[in-house]
């Protein structure tokens, strides 16, 4: 999930709250602390400005395309985070003082953001055949690491003999070295081209694979030594198949593009005829558009 503009959720809350009033926020020996003293502090520092900028990003996006941004969209998307973390979600949710409320808030933000990127992208037939180049369907393998390459051949010669996947489990099992899979067969999570986590050379070799069959010859890596077996694998197909998910692709990477993405910023801000009424934050938005479009009328 990408997040445009980072700050503790303490202080989202407290901004949030903070009006220029004299309610106390607190009082100490040496006097109160009041809501306009509390924001006049605030207002100046850098996390305070961050937090600015969300909100009026928020504005401006909900105002944009928070039709698209269903509850249910929310939701499922919060239940994904929920399944992955599973019994420690609570867990992972405190430790980044988030509620399940903030949370949700949070992913709201991350889905709107994602709708105006798809709005300010136009996909041409070239991007897709450019992508396609690089597309590889979503595969399941399993692996055996070993430290020497003949331990690696020696393995290849027993899978020659018997090259079913139940041996291949049993052989994992028995001589993997990697202690993370080997109890399972030495199966992997499913990944496709856009994984970035595996080792290159590794995800060529996989790719290259059949369903059902493995490689002849060790596969090479700053780990070792693999013998990959193909588990899943349904082909690449034909690209009139797949342009939702290169379209997708696609959009992913402009995501983690920061240049691109400060432009649609820019545009999101001028469109939202953004208006700075505190003179101290005139410039709050000045990476993205100029003071004179954000800055207070007189």
């Amino acid at each position: 999930m990408k997040k445009w503009f980072v700050a503790a959720a303490s202080v989202l809350m407290t901004l949030s709250l903070a009006a220029c009033g004299s309610k106390t926020v607190a009082t100490t020996s040496g006097g109160k602390i009041t809501e306009s003293e509390y924001y006049s502090s605030l207002k100046k520092t850098s996390s305070g400005k961050q937090v600015l900028q969300e909100m009026i990003l928020n504005k401006v996006l909900d105002k944009e395309y928070g039709d698209k941004v269903t509850d249910k969209k929310v939701d499922a998307e919060y239940n994904k985070y929920k399944k992955q973390y599973g019994s420690s979600f609570s867990t992972v949710l405190a430790q980044n003082n988030y509620t399940k409320s903030s949370f949700k808030k949070n992913i709201r933000s991350s889905l709107l953001l994602h709708e105006a990127l798809v709005a300010n992208t136009k996909i041409t037939d070239k991007m897709l055949k450019t992508q396609w180049k690089e597309y590889e369907p979503k595969i399941t393998v399993a692996h055996i690491l070993v430290a020497k390459k003949s331990d690696a051949e020696a393995i290849i010669n027993e899978l020659k003999k018997d090259g079913s996947y139940k041996n291949f489990a049993k052989l994992a099992k028995e001589k993997s070295t990697d202690t993370g899979t080997k109890s399972n067969g030495g199966k992997l999570s499913a990944f496709d081209n856009t994984d970035t986590s595996l080792d290159s050379t590794f995800k060529k070799a996989a790719f290259k694979l059949k369903q059902g069959t493995f490689t002849t010859e060790p596969v090479k890596t700053s780990y070792g030594y693999h013998i990959i077996y193909s588990v899943k694998n349904p082909g690449k197909g034909k690209m009139s198949d797949h342009k939702k998910e290169l379209k997708d692709q696609i959009i992913n990477a402009k995501a983690s593009d920061s240049s691109y993405m400060q432009k649609i910023l820019s545009k999101e801000f001028k469109n939202g005829n953004v208006s700075i009424k505190d003179n101290d934050l005139k410039d709050v938005l000045s990476d993205y558009v100029s003071s004179s479009s954000s800055s207070s009328s007189k």
